[in-house]
Formats: structure tokens, C-alpha cells, sequence
């Protein structure tokens, strides 16, 4: 195996490993909330997306005014965009009063694989080549696999609306705009907004939509602004827009903030808290482990007179459970079922993981018994926090029956449950079993899914077998899945770490292709590896390239 010069693999060796450990070891939390995984990773283009961006741009710009649109809003007024169904991995589109279509989740998948592999000059004349009839159900379902890869989400989306038979829903907005969102490309969001106004097609879902990407780019300021300008375009906000709002934000690691507004929104008597407003504030607080928080919201809630019901309860129960105070959570559960309120399968699964997480299994396996007892069907959440449970005491045979018995039960087992034994057995260094695994998920019926991947791959470049890395890398491509940032992060630092820096910088190169800006760490480390490696004129190209893209006018 290859190695960095000594200078740089003192460089690296510290950072980029320890980085790569503890992501493997975290890889499940960072990505609960991520969305269902998209196609193919494309191959690295020859000419940067931004530039291709910034010819894109002026069909954005153009678009984006009612009086040189090229279709007429009067084409579509009183035609309600149909409603459809995508499911994944299924050959039909169920579109209601259309019949069936066939063939839209194949085309798709030819689609993407044809945008993700050209360069961007050759986008549009390989689509035209193609051949495929531009439904709405097709647009829709591209954008929502390109959600990874925004830029390549755009490039699709102009070539459609010049097709026969393309039409501008809200839908195919929504999933455009959740795409360059993720790569913060917020002035083009707002162009499509105006675009989306121009054709009658705003709703709130398009606000919150914006309101989240900027939570999640923490961005907070912009987030109440964006949620603030619904009014003006006569969308009135109500009590549960508000309490939406504290949810997102709360959901944002900006519990503050939203606990904020709750106040606000009580002095001026705007709207007076109900008990959605309390549950969420106490999810957020719970979220950050600040029991003190918890309760006073809690006492705020009872003070109102607004008694707590069974979701209620279960938000004081994970506030417990998550900052290991599980005794204090069982104390919780007890006063539930004495004032009548019936546990939910919800607060079985939080306290069986919080007993887990303390790894007092025999407890967690008595709340389970007591769940089945309770006359409630066997679920998959419940089934996989058990199978967690009997993770975190090493006890993977166990866990493994727990399977068995989903089979049984005809519940499961889903991507989560082999993502939750993954993530033990690789945080267990059982790196041969983990990969066992990994490999039967597919013959289980449970194809793996983005999360899936990054775990493995930053299994692999931890522990210095960057081969099978990429190995799990081309077979995600096989599958449609886009890679996240994580994952570059990974395979980067693990071939940099190898000496492989003319691969490091594909790969680099692609990262940047795709519109997702690096981590300064890795950057960091990627230039000064190739410093030290004498490839000096190589990281000023990469600095470069960077830097294009921080100065890009695309990003708000």
C-alpha cells in the first residue's frame, strides 16, 4: 500500500484518520434526517459547473418575470396541477384521473444516469437523443432523484420546460427548489419563486420549503424573513404556520431562536400557544439536553391549563431518555398511565432506546414485552430499537432473530435496521462482519441507501483499504445513488492519507461539479497534502477552483 511522504502523513494522520473514525462511528446520526438517496454519481465533467451555471442563470433571470415568460399563465389558470404518487423502484406513476403510466420510474432512471455522466455542454443534445416523452410525472421524479446534486437538477429542469409535453407544476418546483437549496443557491430559489408566482403555483409548502434550507444553512435571519413575507404575497399565516416555524427551527439546532418567537408571539397576543406549541418547544429543548428548559416549558404548558396528552408525555420521555436520565423517564411513563392517557407504540420505542442506549437490556426487553402485551401490532421502529439494544450489549446474534422475527411478523427488516447493526458492528471494529453484511442487504430484499454507503466507504478509508472504498463507491453508481458531502469528505481524506492525490483531486473536482461546497478541513488538508507532496501548482489549481465557486454571484 502506498503511502504520503513522511511530512505529510504526519499531516494527515492525526486529523484526516481521527475525522474518519469518529465519522464512521457517527454516520447514523448525522443522517436521520436525510432524504431518500438519488442516482448514479456522475462522472467528473471536463468544464466546471459553475460556468454552466452562469449560462443557466439568464434563463432563470429571464423566466422570472410575468411579462416575458415564455408560456402564458393564462395557458394554465384554473388547471390544478394533477396530483401523483412516486413509488420508488416501481415501473408505474399513479396519476389520478390519467390512468396508470408505465415506465416513468425506467425512464427516469435513464434520464439521470445521462445527466450525471456528461459534461455540461453535452447535457442537453444526449437528453434530445434519448428519446423519452416529457410527462410532469417524469419531471417530478428526476428533480426528487437529483436531490443531491442541485446544478444537475437545473440543467434537467431547462432542458424539460423547452419539451413537448412538459408543464410547470408546483411539484416539480418543489423538488427543484429543495435541490439548489441544499447547495444554498438561494438567489436562483427566489427566481423560481417569482417564476412559480408569475403561474399562480405559490402555496405555503413553497415558503416552508425555503424557510427549511435556510434553517438548516443557518441561516436564521433569512429563514423568520422568508417566513415573515408569506402575508405579502397573500398567504395568511395562523397559530400552526407559527408553530411549524418553532418546529423548524427547533429541528435546526435553533431552539433558542424559536423559543423566541414563542415568546414574542405571547407578548403581542398574536396568537395564543396551544398544546402543539408547547410539544415542540419541548422536543427542542429535549434535542439539546437541557432538562431545566424541559420542564419549564412543561410548567408554562400546565400553568395555561392546557393538560399534556400522550405526544406530550413522549417528549418529556425522549427529553429523559436522550440525556440519559432514563429513571426519571420511567417515572414519566408511570404518571402517564396513571392519569389514563395510554402509551403510544412512540413511547415504548423511545424508552426501549433509551434503556438500550444505557445498555440495561433486560429493562429494554421488559418494555417490549409489555408492548406486545399491550394489544399494539409489532412495528418496525419498536422491532429496530430492540435490535439496537441488543447491538449496544455486542449481542449481534440475538439482534439478528429480532430480524428473523420481523421476517415473520412480514414488518421488515428495512435499510434502518441493517444501517443500526452497521453502525455497532463497525463501531465494534467487526469490519469483516460489517461488510458480510452490507453485501447480503440486497439478497434481504433491503437495497442499501445513501447512508448505507457512507458508512462503509468511511469504513474502509479509516482503516486504510481505500481499494474496497471505491469498490462500494462504483457499486453505489451501479445502484443511482448520488454521494452527499460526507461521503467526498471520506474518500478524500482516505486517498490523500494513501498518497493518491491525483485520484483525491477527481474526486475534489466532482465535489465542486456537483455545486457542494467542501469543509474547510478538507480543503485544508487536501492542499496541504499536495503541498508536501511537491504538487504545489496542482493545489493552487484546486485553491482556485474553490474560490470560483465562493465568489460565484449564484449564491445568496
Amino acid at each position: 500500500m502506498r503511502r504520503l511522504a513522511r511530512p505529510a502523513s504526519r499531516l494527515l494522520g492525526s486529523s484526516a484518520r481521527s475525522t474518519l473514525r469518529a465519522f464512521s462511528a457517527d454516520a447514523p446520526g448525522v443522517f436521520d434526517e436525510m432524504p431518500p438517496p438519488p442516482p448514479a454519481s456522475p462522472a467528473l465533467p471536463r468544464r466546471s459547473s459553475f460556468a454552466h451555471a452562469r449560462q443557466v442563470l439568464g434563463g432563470t433571470r429571464v423566466l422570472g418575470f410575468c411579462t416575458v415568460a415564455r408560456r402564458s399563465v393564462d395557458d394554465h389558470a384554473g388547471t390544478e396541477p394533477p396530483r401523483f404518487t412516486v413509488v420508488p423502484g416501481d415501473t408505474t406513476v399513479d396519476c389520478p384521473g390519467s390512468g396508470a403510466l408505465v415506465g416513468v420510474s425506467e425512464a427516469t432512471e435513464r434520464v439521470c444516469r445521462v445527466v450525471s455522466t456528461q459534461p455540461e455542454l453535452g447535457i442537453a443534445s444526449a437528453l434530445d437523443a434519448l428519446g423519452v416523452a416529457v410527462s410532469p410525472e417524469l419531471v417530478a421524479e428526476v428533480l426528487k432523484n437529483l436531490s443531491n446534486a442541485g446544478m444537475l437538477a437545473l440543467a434537467f429542469f431547462r432542458w424539460a420546460e423547452r419539451q413537448e409535453g412538459f408543464r410547470y407544476t408546483a411539484e416539480s418546483f418543489h423538488y427543484l427548489i429543495e435541490a439548489l437549496g441544499k447547495i444554498k443557491q438561494f438567489r436562483l430559489v427566489w427566481s423560481l419563486v417569482e417564476t412559480m408566482r408569475c403561474r399562480c403555483l405559490l402555496s405555503k409548502d413553497t415558503f416552508k420549503l425555503i424557510v427549511r434550507r435556510y434553517a438548516r444553512a443557518r441561516k436564521v435571519k433569512e429563514a423568520v424573513e422568508t417566513f415573515e413575507k408569506m402575508g405579502s404575497f397573500g398567504l395568511k399565516t395562523e397559530l400552526s404556520d407559527y408553530n411549524w416555524l418553532i418546529d423548524t427551527l427547533s429541528k435546526s439546532k435553533q431552539v433558542k431562536k424559536g423559543h423566541a418567537i414563542y415568546k414574542e408571539m405571547k407578548r403581542k397576543g398574536k396568537f395564543i400557544p396551544d398544546l402543539k406549541t408547547y410539544t415542540v418547544l419541548m422536543e427542542g429543548w429535549g434535542h439539546e439536553k437541557d432538562l431545566l428548559m424541559v420542564k419549564t416549558v412543561y410548567q408554562e404548558m400546565l400553568d395555561a391549563g392546557i393538560r399534556p396528552d400522550v405526544v406530550s408525555y413522549g417528549m418529556l420521555i425522549s427529553a429523559f431518555c436522550k440525556s440519559g436520565k432514563c429513571d426519571e423517564a420511567i417515572k414519566v411513563f408511570r404518571e402517564m398511565e396513571v392519569s389514563g392517557c395510554v402509551p403510544s407504540p412512540h413511547v415504548y420505542c423511545m424508552l426501549i432506546n433509551g434503556l438500550g442506549s444505557e445498555e440495561r437490556l433486560d429493562e429494554a426487553l421488559k418494555y417490549f414485552e409489555l408492548y406486545k402485551e399491550s394489544g399494539f401490532p409489532m412495528e418496525v421502529p419498536t422491532c429496530n430499537a430492540v435490535v439496537g439494544a441488543y447491538c449496544r450489549a455486542s449481542k449481534f446474534e440475538h439482534a439478528f432473530k429480532m430480524v428473523d422475527e420481523m421476517r415473520k411478523c412480514k414488518i421488515g427488516p428495512n435499510s434502518r435496521t441493517y444501517d443500526i447493526i452497521l453502525h455497532h458492528m463497525i463501531k465494534s471494529q467487526k469490519f469483516e462482519e460489517a461488510y458480510h453484511v452490507f453485501q447480503r442487504m440486497g439478497m434481504d430484499g433491503c437495497e442499501p441507501q445513501l447512508n448505507t454507503y457512507t458508512m462503509m466507504v468511511g469504513m474502509f478509508c479509516s482503516n486504510e483499504r481505500v481499494d474496497m472504498a471505491l469498490k462500494v463507491w462504483k457499486q453505489m453508481k451501479v445502484k443511482g445513488v448520488l454521494p452527499c458531502m460526507h461521503m467526498f469528505s471520506a474518500l478524500i481524506n482516505g486517498l490523500c492519507f494513501e498518497n493518491r492525490l491525483e485520484e483525491a483531486c477527481v474526486y475534489f473536482q466532482e465535489m465542486l461539479d456537483k455545486g457542494i461546497r467542501p469543509p474547510g478541513q478538507l480543503f485544508s488538508n487536501l492542499k496541504e497534502a499536495l503541498v508536501e507532496g511537491g504538487r504545489i501548482s496542482l493545489a493552487q489549481e484546486m485553491a482556485s477552483k474553490l474560490d470560483a465557486l465562493r465568489k460565484t454571484p449564484l449564491h445568496g
